[in-house]
This record gives structure tokens, C-alpha cells and sequence, in this order.
């Protein structure tokens, strides 16, 4: 028989409850990963919860809470790691990778118009008896349609 421990906490202000909600949605399990400690069925995740309900009840902010997660676990239980230098990669990486793309694509493109140019420009130019044969054969062909 399996059985799943439901977590009860009885709060004495609705505002003090969303708080709860939002902050065991926003952190991480230590242990699962991937799953926030809202959803998480580790134990760790079960004394997380109690550590939140009773840093609300002694009057602890948002960032108290968050701060305190912070300090035990590391930058790991948030979802949304600060901005700092040892996140700047992860925070503005995706960036300097899509500009350095686009940077590549835009040489390629240039190198390619530039040898393209300078292939027609060594291209053997007609003569003026080979331009009025050519005209003629064409206006041939297209009097033919």
C-alpha cells in the first residue's frame, strides 16, 4: 500500500498563505531537481515547507526566506538565479551567442557577395560585334514565341 504525506498548514492571514504558495512554487527540492518543493514528495522538501510556514508565522519577508534557502543550499533552490558575476554566462550567454550567430552569418554573407563580385568583374567582357550578334539572336528568338 503506498501512502503520500499531505502537508496541512493553517494559516491566519490569506495574505501569509499566497506568500507560502509563491515561495514553495519558486524554490527548488535540493534533492529532485527539477521539481519545486510545492510539488516535491522528498523529506527534504516536507522540512522545507515546515522551515517556510514557520519563518512566515515569526514574520520573516520574502527575501529573508529566500536569503536563508540561499545561504543553506546555494544558488541551486532558485528557479531565477540572481544576476551576479558567477551567473552572468547563464544570464547573458544565450544573448552573446545569438549576436555572435548572427555576427557569423552576416561575414559569410558578405565574403560570399564580395567573391561573387569579383568573379563578374574578371568576367571577359563582349566585344561590340559579339553585343550586336547577341542582340540578334535574341530578338530572333523572341520574334519564334
Amino acid at each position: 500500500m503506498l501512502s503520500a504525506a499531505i502537508d496541512v498548514y493553517q494559516f491566519d492571514d490569506p495574505e501569509k498563505e499566497k506568500r507560502f504558495q509563491h515561495l514553495t512554487f519558486e524554490l527548488r527540492c535540493p534533492k529532485c531537481q527539477n521539481q519545486n518543493i510545492a510539488d516535491s514528495n522528498a523529506e527534504i522538501s516536507q522540512d522545507l515547507r515546515t522551515k517556510i510556514f514557520q519563518m512566515l508565522n515569526a514574520g520573516k519577508s520574502d527575501d529573508e526566506i529566500v536569503d536563508y534557502m540561499v545561504e543553506r543550499y546555494g544558488d541551486f533552490v532558485l528557479y531565477e538565479p540572481r544576476v551576479k558575476p558567477q551567473t552572468y554566462l547563464l544570464w547573458f550567454g544565450p544573448g552573446l551567442f545569438l549576436l555572435l550567430g548572427l555576427l557569423v552569418v552576416v561575414l559569410i554573407i558578405r565574403s560570399r557577395n564580395k567573391a561573387y563580385k569579383e568573379a563578374n568583374d574578371h568576367a571577359p567582357s563582349l566585344s561590340n560585334s559579339e553585343a550586336k550578334t547577341l542582340d540578334a539572336l535574341l530578338k530572333t528568338k523572341q520574334g519564334k514565341k
